[in-house]
């Protein structure tokens, strides 16, 4: 790697990193980051055990992932402002102690109401980490040479986010480990981590003395999220679409988001700086964005429902099942980004991916719980594809358009608004999953001719082995029918993905790590006489 490809620690009396310097740096940052994505996906094959012992229900099964991506979603943007006002080493590390916090208080958790606690506080580090490594990247490699290492930051992803599913059902299939240790896995490995970035890592120094963090902004979009995806949980089931309830909440969010937006609007230091969010690549890459957090955060966790629940696979089975879209991920994101470090064009792999995305989508939706294992493993393998030649190039893209002192605030919002399509999509495909099965549970017992009294709970308990036998098909069959319909959903949602990806203009990566000098506003202009 040339000189132009490390960044030069300016202000901090230190030189640029070496390229032995930055591998180093790297393997650290994306070490932290895997943890960090494990967390979330790790719990998903384990979840019907979790939630069975601690005696929870599909509402709050949904909640014990989408408490994570709540708070991370709503810190994420907080986290990338800071890194364009702080030191952003010390950010990362402050993030990783976070994060190992929330890891060890989950685990030790004794009710779902708490596991759900200390997940969301587990996520506030989570939010730090997803920003804050792809922040500190930026400000050592260059765009141009970014696409190389953003296929390895997106292989780290995919082992995280598709691989998480494996390792929780072999970690719940072991009898001398348990489910608490889904959560106390990531400790050791964060720990190295931090111990290694603290060697390793070195960064620019831009402190500024006239910081001012818009909290309040940051506080009116986390609670106008927070209150919409209440109303998604509980819509449906506790009270009616249209109801006075509905009507505050939804309400209540938009007057939230509206205001947050108009404060955001005055802030001297927003935590979404609308500037940059409203540039034609960045909200394209927005709406991209929010389709592939879907996929990301969808994908795996009802997938990992659907084989246990709905085909009666053990959790290790079910992980193992998952592996084509590991595979998909995992080899598109490399061969892209090295391709795309080769020519420097990022639209057509953009395009490209979002197309195959919707296709992968589209073929699940037809799944019921008779489906076709070879069926069901191809259309992983093309989701995958999708989410790897979309996930980190969108963010490459945006990063390409800004100056390196906006590059944290930059980041964060594509971030931001991935992790947010996560939470929304894992919120509103379990309420959508929850009602398919209470129907399907139903219409099965009256067919069976089972009454309501005999059959154990169905509709609210995911611990198959406490109901009757045949009380247990009949759930088996409800939840793999109603796991197409959810699906359905993400490949039309999935379609803005490809507009959003074909109406990008032609994007050439610059070979700096900055945006080239402007011409200083204050020159004179010269007057003709």
């Amino acid at each position: 790697m040339s000189a132009s490809t490390t960044a030069p620690a300016a202000g901090t009396g230190a030189g640029p990193m070496t390229h032995r310097q930055t591998l180093e740096a790297l393997s650290g940052l994306l070490l932290v980051l895997f943890v960090a994505m494990l967390s979330g996906t790790v719990v998903s094959t384990a979840l019907p055990q979790i939630i069975g012992a601690l005696d929870g229900s599909q509402t709050q099964y949904t909640w014990v992932v989408t408490a994570t991506l709540l708070t991370a979603t709503a810190t994420t943007p907080v986290w990338g402002k800071l890194a364009d006002l702080y030191d952003k080493k010390n950010l990362i590390q402050v993030a990783i102690v976070v994060f190992l916090v929330g890891s060890v208080i989950s685990g030790f958790a004794q009710t779902a109401g708490q596991l759900i606690a200390a997940r969301a506080f587990q996520g506030i580090g989570v939010g730090g980490l997803q920003a804050l490594v792809q922040v500190a990247i930026a400000a050592m490699i260059p765009p141009r040479e970014r696409g190389r290492y953003n296929g390895y930051l997106g292989g780290v992803m995919a082992v995280a986010t598709v691989g998480g599913p494996l390792l929780g059902g072999l970690i719940v299939d072991t009898s001398w480990l348990g489910w608490r240790w889904c959560f106390f896995v990531g400790v050791p490995v964060a720990a190295v981590a931090l111990v290694l970035l603290q060697a390793t890592l070195r960064l620019p120094a831009a402190r500024r003395d006239d910081v001012k963090i818009d909290y309040l902004g940051a506080s009116l979009i986390a609670a106008g999220v927070s209150v919409l995806l209440v109303w998604i949980s509980f819509v449906d089931d506790a009270f009616a679409w249209v109801s006075w309830q509905s009507g505050a909440m939804v309400g209540g969010s938009l007057l939230l988001l509206a205001l947050a937006g108009w404060v955001e609007s005055r802030a001297a230091e927003p935590v979404v700086p609308l500037a940059i969010v409203r540039q034609r690549t960045t909200a394209l890459a927005i709406l991209g964005s929010l389709a592939v957090g879907m996929a990301m955060f969808g994908g795996a966790v009802f997938l990992g429902q659907y084989f246990q629940i709905g085909r009666g696979y053990s959790p290790t089975e079910a992980g193992l099942l998952t592996i084509p879209m590991m595979a998909g991920v995992l080899g598109s994101s490399i061969v892209s980004g090295r391709l795309i470090t080769r020519t420097g064009r990022v639209k057509p792999y953009l395009v490209a991916g979002s197309v195959v995305l919707v296709a992968g989508f589209a073929l699940l939706g037809t799944i019921d719980h008779l489906t076709s294992l070879w069926f069901i493993g191809a259309a992983m393998l093309l989701v995958g594809a999708g989410v790897g030649m979309t996930m980190q190039n969108l963010v490459l893209a945006v990063q390409n358009t800004v100056s390196l002192r906006d590059i944290g605030a930059a980041s964060s919002s594509v971030a931001f608004f991935r992790s947010l399509g996560g939470t929304i999509g894992v919120s509103v495909l379990g309420a959508v999953l929850a009602r398919h099965v209470a129907d399907g549970i139903t219409t099965g017992l009256a067919a069976a001719g089972v009454p309501a009294s005999a059959s154990g709970d169905a509709a609210g308990s995911l611990d198959l082995a406490a109901l009757p036998a045949g009380v247990q098909e009949i759930v088996r069959a409800a939840y793999g029918d109603a796991t197409g319909h959810i699906f359905l959903i993400s490949a039309a949602i999935a379609v803005v993905g490809v507009l959003a990806c074909v109406l990008f203009r032609p994007i050439n990566l610059r070979t700096s790590i900055d945006l080239p000098d402007a011409a200083p506003a204050t020159a004179p202009v010269p007057v003709r006489r």
